[in-house]
């Protein structure tokens, strides 16, 4: 087995190093069996970022299949939250590469590991269903209360368009001078029936 090692640390220096975490995870590796074919180690890196380099070029890597398990310390090591962390594990199961974190036991090459990925995911799937249902019960409740929704209309002046076009000013020009797209200029000097010009 092919592994890759990720690690990280917030701040360089100041004692903290990512020796630690790859100690724990050559050793594990060696008990293993598994051939270390990369370490991935973003030093001095906010957990919190949505771009690591060495992250970056740790999924790369995945897909280009060269290792087949990566191998973490622990979960908030390699994720900036759980959503991240079961996007990341999703496609890590797709590409038919085993995860590991030392920290939590979590080992998706064991019987009891791909369950908990599996429950993880479920929880993942529940809460965007329940955020979403949420957001339709709110905009039911805003109708209801008679709230007009969406974005506000914008007040345009027909008279100074027109004046704007027998000067001899493109469409483009007008709605550039009011702040609004050629279309709202367009349909607030001949009525929403009409189709939008041409940039002329």
């Amino acid at each position: 087995m092919r592994a890759a090692l990720y690690a990280r640390v917030s701040t360089s220096g100041h004692g903290q190093t990512v020796e630690p975490q790859l100690l724990e995870l050559r050793e594990y590796c060696e008990r293993r069996g598994w051939q270390i074919v990369g370490e991935y180690l973003d030093e001095g890196i906010s957990g919190a970022k949505d771009s690591r380099p060495e992250l970056n070029r740790l999924m790369a890597d995945a897909h280009k299949r060269r290792f087949d398990a990566v191998a973490v310390w622990k979960f908030d090591r390699f994720a900036r939250s759980v959503s991240h962390l079961l996007r990341a594990l999703e496609t890590f199961n797709a590409l038919g590469i085993a995860f590991v974190s030392l920290s939590e036991q979590i080992d998706t090459t064991t019987p009891t590991g791909r369950m908990i990925f599996t429950v993880l995911g479920a929880v993942a799937e529940l809460e965007r269903s329940l955020i979403a249902e949420r957001v339709r019960a709110g905009l039911r409740n805003a109708r209801a209360k008679g709230k007009r929704l969406g974005r506000p209309r914008v007040a345009v002046d027909a008279g100074r368009i027109a004046a704007m076009r027998a000067s001899g000013a493109s469409w483009p020009a007008i709605a550039a001078a009011l702040g609004v797209s050629v279309g709202t200029a367009w349909r607030a000097s001949r009525g929403p029936s009409n189709r939008p010009p041409n940039a002329s």
